[in-house]
């Protein structure tokens, strides 16, 4: 079983819980019967009456079209050797797995993601092999319900070579390897973008730019234990089997809750015993939680003083050293895939306040995530929200209990 998590801002979990094929986390199992398929016959066609009749004809096929009076059709076969899924924004039947945007705040009506979403219809598709390694491969676009796959006049496309067409979606596709597999030692990779037919290339100057990038061909479009998959609106983290046995489990973070919290920390002010609340309650600020101050990791319950009247509404001045800075719930990060380690809860993501292990905020803290057409910053990943200060992460400050 191989495994997508989608870096969202719901921690772990949708609002209205998994329904269908919109999900907090998607398997990818061995299908009872194979449904890839592979390139084979290759049409040159001068008339749209003549790409249409090879488009109907039930098959599976790309249209890449040069002008209005020609258009070269790739016709697809079946593979009994692999498994097809398909990601994308549509509800429709081909869509195996559907993804929406992820919109940091409180933008979280799905009227407002769909309206404004830049994420494809039929966004990629991931081809598996059905025997051992179960190699996974990713492909820019996804077969519609007359599985087919159209390339306008307008989009990036070009003969290769060998002389295979091939081309680039609206917004890309984009893929991130970590160098050092997704383990306490991983270090980001290189973004690149990858084209209808799996190639890897440098990214171009903005996502939807005509020009493509340069081939990298030292790379492939393998994905690997912690690949993101960028779909220009919502990121995917790619975690393999064998990536996930090695990962703490739900199960895992609980216990770490409860060993916190049975260490009974205290607010070092009101002396009030502070916990965590359930994992399953991560929506409700409790009595108990605990607050920090992100500027300087100070944990402290809540409580209405600290305010500058020179500074923003949200921040105060710590008690404990007068340091003035965002003044926030801490929240457990409830989604064990994102974990590169099964370390203790020590370090928040700033502003948010998320808490996970030292090595997981610090890796999450120096991955680049794309954000728009052209820019990129480190965000969390059990919110999506952008990530500031000089770490993006703080280490906490818990005071045991005095007696």
């Amino acid at each position: 079983m191989n495994s997508f998590l989608p870096v969202s801002r719901y921690n772990g979990a949708l609002p209205n819980g998994d329904r269908g094929r919109r999900k907090s986390r998607f398997a990818l199992y061995k299908r009872p019967k194979a449904n890839g398929v592979k390139p084979s016959t290759v049409h040159v066609i001068s008339t749209p009456q003549a790409s249409k009749a090879i488009s109907c004809k039930g098959q599976h096929s790309i249209s890449y079209t040069l002008s209005r009076n020609q258009t070269v059709v790739v016709e697809y076969t079946h593979d009994k050797d692999t498994d097809m899924f398909q990601v994308g924004r549509s509800t429709e039947s081909p869509i195996d797995f559907v993804v929406t945007d992820t919109i940091s705040g409180s933008q979280n009506t799905d009227e407002a993601q769909i309206t404004q979403s830049t994420i494809s219809r039929f966004a990629c598709r991931i081809v598996c092999d059905r025997n051992e390694p179960y190699t996974a491969r990713i492909f820019a676009a996804g077969f519609d319900s007359s599985k087919n796959i159209f390339l306008g006049e307008k989009a990036a496309k070009w003969k290769n070579p060998d002389g295979h067409m091939d081309g680039l979606t609206t917004n890309g596709v984009l893929v991130m390897h970590p160098r050092g597999g997704f383990t306490e030692e991983s270090q980001p990779g290189v973004w690149r973008e990858i084209s209808v037919c799996g190639d890897v290339y440098t990214l171009r100057e903005t996502r939807s730019a005509q020009q493509r990038g340069k081939l990298v061909e030292s790379e492939t479009n393998v994905l690997q234990d912690g690949s993101l998959i960028d779909l220009c609106g919502a990121t995917l983290l790619w975690r393999t089997a064998d990536g996930l046995f090695h990962t703490p489990t739900q199960k895992h973070i609980e216990a770490l809750r409860q060993e916190i919290n049975a260490a009974r920390p205290q607010c070092p002010v009101g002396l009030n015993t502070l916990a965590f609340p359930s994992i399953n309650r991560k929506e409700v600020v409790e009595e108990k939680q605990p607050w920090a101050y992100l500027s300087c990791g100070h944990v402290h319950g809540y409580h209405n003083w600290g305010h500058r009247s020179d500074t923003e509404a949200n921040e105060r001045e710590c008690p404990m050293c007068r340091t003035v800075g965002p003044y926030v719930p801490l929240w457990l990060g409830c989604e064990a895939g994102f974990y590169v380690d099964a370390g203790p809860p020590t370090h928040a993501f700033t502003p948010c306040g998320h808490v996970c292990s030292e090595k997981s905020a610090k890796y999450w803290s120096q991955i680049p995530l794309p954000h728009g057409t052209h820019a990129f910053h480190a965000a969390c990943p059990f919110c999506a929200t952008q990530l500031v200060g000089e770490q993006n992460c703080i280490k906490l400050i818990f005071q045991g209990p005095i007696d």
